[in-house]
């Protein structure tokens, strides 16, 4: 199989590039990448590998949409601009990003009879809706622009899958963490600027008292997510989308006091004002994924945070 993965060099892109590098049935892998979050260093080490190939470009642009899917069987696709805060922020462009070139990676699957996509969706999709477990056909109202965007995916992927006879498969990541993951900038995820924070014996924030709670979720156990619903026989697991998380709640509070644990710090956290447009409590229901894809994740969020914290550090020992 020749595989395109679109935002291949950014932190869940790139983890799964490694997988699909390494597995028996993958012939080609192209990412398609323009670099606005990912980079070239998530990737540098496959450049190398005869199967490998790296196209810089916007999905934004629809010819470059085409071109990278010329030659293709399945389409991994990874790129979005994330965050909650930057979309309210600024949500034209994550509207370009997450919608139009969501649409146009859609359109030129279509036009390059490229029969099954398997598409990053959120579990920001779930909104307003405050019962939990979160279960996939149960979502309430958005919460945020970048929920918007990921719920329009899956609507237009239903809509395609309907009209031109297309496999669609949505994963509704939950709180995904692990090496790769940018602590830099503004919209940096949680738990990398908790290590960072840790690693320069500084201060990490929290936003709120700290009893907001996510499903944690170790990359790994998403990358088996992807590769599952890539290579599906079973044709009920097709056209559908699925929680992919752990399984367990873990509040704000909770994981500082795990990651303080692993890095031997005595180092408390500085509270700060809670964000708008954030979900209060999330946890997922994975039956689902379980029972139709095979999926069980195999690394838990204490191992999960123990391989991401001694990642980031060999990075620091790196460059220092």
């Amino acid at each position: 199989m020749r595989i395109l993965v679109t935002g291949g060099a950014g932190f869940i892109g790139s983890n799964l590039v490694e997988a699909l590098l390494r597995h028996p049935e993958v012939k080609q892998v192209r990412v398609l990448d323009n670099l606005a979050t990912g980079s070239t260093n998530n990737i540098h080490e496959f450049y190398s590998k005869p199967h490998f190939e790296f196209l810089q470009g916007d999905i934004r642009n629809y010819s470059t949409c085409l071109e990278a899917c010329d030659g293709m069987d399945l389409i991994s696709h990874q790129a979005a601009l994330g965050s909650v805060p930057r979309s309210i922020n600024d949500p034209l462009t994550t509207n370009e990003v997450n919608i139009t070139g969501t649409l146009n990676v859609f359109m030129a699957a279509k036009e390059k009879k490229i029969k099954r996509i398997v598409y990053a969706a959120s579990s920001s999709t779930y909104g307003d809706h405050a019962a939990l477990p979160k279960q996939e056909d149960k979502i309430g109202k958005p919460l945020s622009p970048y929920a918007v965007t990921k719920y329009v995916n899956e609507l237009y992927a239903d809509v395609f899958a309907s009209l031109y006879d297309m496999e669609f498969i949505g994963l509704r990541y939950f709180n995904i963490f692990g090496p790769k993951q940018n602590p830099q900038g503004p919209y940096a995820a949680v738990i990398p600027l908790f290590i960072e924070a840790l690693l320069n014996d500084q201060s990490p924030v929290i936003n709120g008292d700290g009893t907001i709670s996510r499903d944690f979720t170790y990359v790994s156990n998403a990358v088996q997510a992807n590769i599952l619903s890539l290579f599906a026989n079973n044709k009920k697991a097709i056209n559908q989308v699925y929680n992919i998380a752990c399984g367990h709640q873990t509040s704000l509070l909770d994981l500082f006091q795990k990651l303080k644990k692993i890095s031997s710090s005595d180092i408390e956290p500085t509270h700060m004002s809670d964000r708008p447009g954030d979900v209060k409590h999330s946890l997922a229901d994975i039956s689902k994924a379980k029972n139709l894809l095979g999926y069980d994740p195999q690394i838990s969020v204490e191992e999960g945070l123990k391989k991401t914290f001694e990642w980031y550090q060999k990075q620091v020992k790196i460059k220092v």
